[in-house]
């Protein structure tokens, strides 16, 4: 199974910027939260003088996000993280809505071609026509890993009696 590597904190970060910073994102009293949590609880992120820095009334509030985000950014990963999650606890539904969160695994797209798959399947298999419900049997009946035992016993049963309908 090839390696997969992850965007690291600080990558995101980088993603989600413009995002974090448009007007209406983010309120004040938000970004004051972060910060205070930051400066307290994690006071090896964010000192009593950045905290007073970024907190500063009269600058606005996109520049101190940004200059926020620039900060974290410079000094590394674990930083990065810890913003994230500060994010996630004072703003959960801002977090959730990310655009690195967004990202969709391969097991969705392998989920979505499984239906997919499933449904042209039983289409082939609804056709009335006698000739093809037999080569859907005998698809059907050598197929225990592409769907589960049950499943295939419920569709080689629901064949038999429309075959002998016919």
């Amino acid at each position: 199974m090839p390696y997969r590597t992850y965007p690291s904190y600080c990558d995101r970060l980088r993603q989600d910027m413009y995002f974090l910073t448009r007007n209406g994102r983010l309120s004040e009293h938000v970004v004051d939260k972060i910060i205070l949590q930051l400066n307290r609880v994690y006071p090896q992120i964010l000192t009593n003088k950045e905290a007073e820095k970024f907190r500063n009334p009269k600058a606005s509030l996109h520049i101190r996000l940004s200059e926020l985000i620039s900060h974290l950014q410079k000094k590394g990963d674990k930083h990065c993280q810890e913003f994230y999650r500060a994010l996630q606890i004072n703003a959960e539904q801002l977090y959730n809505d990310l655009p690195s969160r967004k990202i969709l695994s391969p097991m969705f797209f392998f989920a979505c071609f499984s239906v997919a798959a499933g449904l042209a399947l039983f289409m082939y298999c609804w056709n009335p026509d006698p000739k093809v419900i037999g080569g859907a049997k005998k698809i059907l009946g050598f197929s225990p890993i592409i769907i589960g035992r049950h499943v295939r016993n419920i569709c080689m049963v629901y064949m038999e009696d429309t075959s002998r309908k016919n």
